[in-house]
């Protein structure tokens, strides 16, 4: 009966939903992580009639016909790059962008990751870093004797030493923007790979045309929102609800052909 496997696909889709949904949720503390939403596509149709075909010998012609529908497959899981909430935390290594752009990380495979997790630290050598360590491209490194660290909204890093009251700078922070940022891979650690579908990195200094500027002190809160979240959870289960009540009914329509007695 079609109408069995049609209800299954449609268990199998609002699975994929709950699960997309739930890391959502999973995800609504992480720094600088973008929500993502499910896409769903009908599948092949069967045409018991032809719209279009020929009805009688006088030319007249089939209006609408007959389709019948095979279900429901997924389509694609995309990414959203809204905005985030920036966040004070007070940490003179954190920092935000505002607007387009990922931060450029350096991979121990020689990659290189973008990210919008501004949570750095300082390695013992004294070079901006990751949570996980990985260098912050292109490599800033903070001298041990510097009292104070001052990154500006253009991405310059300049520091403060003792007995030296002008600030001297030790680096420039750029970032990266992609012609498509939802065709970037997410491998996680908050860190997304440059592929076919993104196009390739174009970088620049935060504040160029086109790039967002840069808050010291700050974090990007996830764009995660908790209320749409749980509305899109309660509309999936009902709609797992109602496509296995589908296959209930299938079951025992074939029930009641199988009872049939000659």
């Amino acid at each position: 009966m079609r109408a069995l496997r049609t209800a299954a696909s449609g268990m199998a889709a609002q699975q994929l939903n709950v699960e997309v949904i739930s890391n959502n949720i999973a995800n609504m503390n992480t720094v600088g992580y973008k929500r993502q939403r499910a896409e769903f596509q009908d599948l092949l149709y069967q045409n018991v009639e032809r719209m279009g075909a020929q009805s009688s010998s006088q030319g007249t012609v089939v209006p609408t016909g007959i389709q019948v529908g095979a279900g429901v497959k997924a389509g694609s899981v995309y990414r959203i790059t809204e905005q985030g909430t920036p966040e004070h935390t007070g940490n003179r290594y954190d920092v935000a962008i505002d607007g387009r752009g990922y931060f450029q990380v350096a991979l121990p495979s020689g990659e290189t990751a973008y990210t919008r997790a501004g949570n750095f630290s300082v390695n013992g050598e004294g070079q901006l870093v990751t949570d996980d360590g990985y260098l912050v491209q292109p490599a800033i490194s903070i001298p041990q004797d510097a009292t104070d660290v001052t990154i500006s909204k253009t991405g310059q890093v300049q520091v403060t030493t003792a007995g030296t009251p002008t600030p001297a700078v030790v680096g420039q922070l750029e970032i990266a923007t992609f012609f498509n940022d939802a065709g970037l891979e997410a491998v996680g650690d908050n860190l997304l790979l440059e592929t076919a579908a993104s196009g390739s990195a174009t970088t620049g200094s935060p504040g160029d045309t086109g790039l967002g500027q840069l808050l010291q002190g700050y974090t990007e809160a996830s764009n995660v929102d908790a209320v749409s979240e749980i509305s899109a959870l309660i509309i999936a289960q009902r709609a797992y609800e109602m496509n296995s009540k589908v296959i209930t009914t299938a079951d025992q329509m074939l029930s009641v052909t199988a009872s049939v007695k000659s």
